[in-house]
């Protein structure tokens, strides 16, 4: 099969050159090796261990490690933009990409536009310089970890996962659910209260920890047979008294709880990999109805009804496309609140949007194209998953959308 163009066309959309070179490894990448083994890890529920590798020779698993670091120095949309092509051809290997990559884009430029005192950022660069020599020589994987079954994924309440303060370090205790990569990841990224000797419990606490995976007290339980994603193997993490020594904060103290109130388009990254998923959908069913797909029927592309489907989907797909690049271009700290509103909307639309046109794919093309030989079942199942993410559900961004339209910061009824 040949090439295919670029998700977004780089003239079009004024990409940089460094937004060009990226998009086009990843890409690359992804079309040629990953695409044949996507069914394999989704039939099996096995991750996709095979790509990283592939990713850490690439010198993707460093995508947004600063250069001085070794790593590719990506910006926020030059990473997002690249994740997307991955996510074209392998939902499962974008969406763990993602918990990895947030590892660096949070302790990298993210943390830098905070505005760190001289001594913070001292210590901070010593610590996060240990994470990226681990990325960049040794091909190490991280996780992150948010949700635990209550409110505290969505920013709504403290995290139940406690660590409490000792000489060199912190103990955690607590149990993360669907931690994607676990039992893969070498590092576990965890969101968790620090607690005090006052025993308050505060989102401003939140410390952001990497947990070494073979560290004592940790442990992966539970099974995973999931409907979509079932190569993310999002298992159970436990933590019982286990030891994290000080150099493993991945943040400093106070400045995850600063990032998610000045730098809130840090929770579109799981976007990516539904874009990815919408594009994928789209042109399976044009080369499906050409019959240019192997082992397609002939072509079907003379029926009305076929020919107003797919342009219903190509409109459907520009309009999320263009509404999420211009989301992801606003991301910036500090943004105005018609830029908050816009990435609720950019958000809510790449993860309805993308189920919504593999429904329409399905529905066009027809039952052959349902088999589990073809991709398009695959990628329904893994879009139906889009609107569930943490932190910002579906439900969640049509809330806080429908909220803040209707209210000023600081008004009320009463």
């Amino acid at each position: 099969m040949k090439p295919d163009a670029p998700l977004f066309e780089p003239d079009e959309f004024g990409l940089t050159e460094h937004e060009r070179a990226l998009t086009t490894r990843a890409r690359e990448l992804a079309q040629s090796t990953f695409t044949a083994r996507a069914a394999t890890f989704d039939r099996e529920a096995r991750f996709p261990t095979e790509n990283y590798a592939d990713l850490h020779r690439a010198g993707l698993l460093a995508i947004c490690v600063p250069r001085e670091h070794g790593g590719e120095g990506a910006s926020f949309r030059a990473y997002m933009l690249s994740a997307a092509e991955i996510g074209r051809y392998c939902g499962a290997t974008a969406l763990t990409w993602n918990m990895h990559v947030c590892s660096t884009l949070w302790t990298g430029p993210l943390t830098d536009d905070l505005g760190l005192d001289p001594d913070t950022r001292a210590q901070h660069d010593v610590r996060r310089r240990l994470h990226y020599e681990r990325i960049v020589q040794r091909g190490a994987v991280y996780s992150q970890s948010f949700s635990e079954g209550n409110a505290a994924a969505s920013g709504s309440a403290a995290f139940s996962t406690t660590a409490r303060k000792v000489d060199g370090g912190w103990i955690v205790n607590g149990t993360k659910i669907f931690a994607s990569l676990s039992g893969n990841a070498h590092y576990y990224g965890i969101l968790c209260t620090e607690m005090t000797d006052a025993h308050t419990v505060s989102r401003r606490q939140t410390a952001y920890l990497a947990v070494p995976a073979d560290a004592d007290g940790v442990q992966v339980t539970g099974s995973w047979d999931p409907l979509g994603m079932r190569g993310t193997v999002s298992r159970n993490l436990e933590f019982r008294d286990v030891f994290v020594p000080e150099h493993e904060a991945l943040m400093p103290a106070g400045h995850y709880y600063q990032a998610v109130t000045r730098w809130p388009h840090m929770f579109m990254t799981l976007t990516p990999t539904y874009i990815g998923i919408a594009q994928a959908a789209y042109d399976f069913t044009v080369r499906y109805l050409r019959g240019e797909w192997p082992g397609a029927p002939l072509a079907r592309r003379s029926a009305a009804v076929k020919q107003l489907n797919v342009a219903d989907m190509r409109i459907r797909l520009e309009q999320t496309k263009a509404l999420w690049f211009r989301a992801i271009t606003d991301a910036r700290v500090d943004p105005s609140r018609d830029q908050v509103q816009r990435a609720y909307c950019a958000q809510f639309s790449a993860m309805e949007n993308a189920n919504e046109l593999c429904q329409l794919a399905i529905r066009t093309c027809g039952g052959q194209s349902m088999l589990k030989s073809l991709p398009l079942e695959r990628l329904y199942r893994d879009s139906r998953c889009g609107s569930l993410m943490l932190p910002w559900s579906a439900d969640l961004c049509l809330e806080r959308l429908g909220r803040d339209t209707l209210y000023l910061p600081g008004e009320s009824d009463s």
